[in-house]
């Protein structure tokens, strides 16, 4: 497996926010930089920019809580969720990118 497999994403964000939808507590989390989430996010979603991804533990202290998370393709959230598991994070999901999601975004 190389390094372009690791990073690629089979994940489909729309059926990923469908299930956090339906997950009590669930933090859906955008790993994209602020302006491309001021540009338009899912509604909802905590924006927390890859780059500053180690301050997770100021937003969400329990290491169980379920994180769904999502950039614009999938590559940096994966690249997020490896790094969150590394923290502890035990049910922290690549849910794939927002540039695939039929559903509205907000600004």
């Amino acid at each position: 497996m190389g390094l372009f497999n690791f990073f690629r994403n089979t994940a489909d964000i729309n059926t990923g926010v469908a299930e956090y939808e339906t997950n009590d507590g669930a933090v859906l989390l955008d790993v994209r930089t602020a302006e491309e989430y001021r540009d338009g996010h899912i509604d909802g979603s905590v924006n927390l920019p890859l780059d500053r991804i180690s301050s997770i533990e100021d937003a969400v202290k329990d290491k169980n809580t379920p994180l769904y998370v999502h950039c614009y393709s999938g590559s940096r959230s994966g690249q997020a969720v490896a790094y969150l598991k590394r923290m502890g994070y035990t049910n922290a999901k690549n849910i794939g990118g927002i540039s695939s999601y039929r559903g509205k975004v907000v600004k």
